[in-house]
C-alpha cells in the first residue's frame, strides 16, 4: 500500500519542486501555493461531475474517430481543464503574491499537480504499481505540460487587462488542445501505431513548449535586474 501511494505521490511532487526552483526572481508564500494544491484535489471532483453531465450532450457514440475526439477534446480535456481554471482563478489569482507573469505557471502546476495526485492515487490503486510506474513518464508530466501552458497565458492575462479575455481563453483552448490530443492518441483504436506515436509527440511538443513558456516568462519578469 505505502508503495503504492509513493509511486503515486512522488512524480507530483518532484514535477511542484521543479516548477517552483524555477520561479528564480520571486518566490510564493508556501501557505497560497498549499490552498492552490487543494483547489487541485477540489477540481477532481468538479470535472467528474462536468464530464458525467457533458456526455449527456454528446450525440452518438462508438469508436469512430470522430466520436473519440469528441470525447476526447470535449469531454474529458475540456472538464478537466475548465476545473483547474476555476480554482486557478478563484484561489491565487487575485492575491497580491501572483505579481509576475511567471507565477501564472507556478500555481497553474500547484493546481494541476493536486488535480494529478488524486487521479495517479485512484488509477494506481485500482490498476497497481505497473500503472503507477507507466504515468510517472506519461500522465503526470501531461498534466503538467497542460498546465504550463495554460498557466503561461494566465500570467499574460494577469497583466495585460486589455486582453486579459483573449489570452485566458488562449490558456484554456491551448491546454485542451494537448490535452485532448494526448487523450485521442490513446483512447483510438482505429490507427495502428497511433497510440504510442501520437501520445509521445504530443507530449514531447507540449514539452518543449513549456520549456519556452518558462524561459520567456523568468526572462521577463519585473524582478530579474532587481538589486
Amino acid at each position: 500500500m505505502l508503495g503504492l501511494l509513493a509511486i503515486a505521490i512522488a512524480p507530483c511532487l518532484a514535477i511542484m519542486i521543479y516548477v517552483y526552483i524555477k520561479d528564480k526572481h520571486e518566490k510564493e508564500p508556501f501557505l497560497l501555493l498549499a490552498y492552490s494544491f487543494l483547489g487541485g484535489v477540489a477540481s477532481v471532483f468538479v470535472a467528474a461531475t462536468l464530464e458525467q453531465y457533458a456526455q449527456g450532450f454528446v450525440i452518438g457514440s462508438g469508436t469512430s474517430a470522430i466520436s473519440v475526439a469528441i470525447f476526447a477534446f470535449l469531454v474529458v480535456g475540456l472538464s478537466e481543464e475548465l476545473s483547474k481554471y476555476f480554482f486557478l482563478r478563484i484561489i491565487p489569482y487575485r492575491n497580491k503574491a501572483f505579481n509576475e507573469p511567471f507565477d501564472g505557471i507556478v500555481y497553474s502546476v500547484m493546481v494541476s499537480m493536486g488535480f494529478a495526485m488524486i487521479e495517479n492515487i485512484m488509477y494506481v490503486m485500482k490498476h497497481g504499481m505497473g500503472t503507477g510506474i507507466m504515468r510517472v513518464f506519461t500522465a503526470v508530466p501531461a498534466h503538467a505540460t497542460f498546465a504550463i501552458i495554460m498557466g503561461y497565458y494566465i500570467g499574460l492575462a494577469k497583466f495585460n487587462p486589455k486582453n486579459k479575455v483573449k489570452y485566458q481563453i488562449m490558456g484554456i483552448g491551448g491546454a485542451v488542445l494537448f490535452h485532448g490530443a494526448y487523450d485521442f492518441s490513446l483512447m483510438q483504436n482505429n490507427v495502428p501505431g497511433l497510440r504510442i506515436i501520437g501520445a509521445v509527440l504530443s507530449l514531447y511538443v507540449a514539452i518543449r513548449l513549456s520549456k519556452k513558456a518558462m524561459r520567456l516568462h523568468n526572462e521577463d519578469s519585473p524582478f530579474r535586474n532587481r538589486t
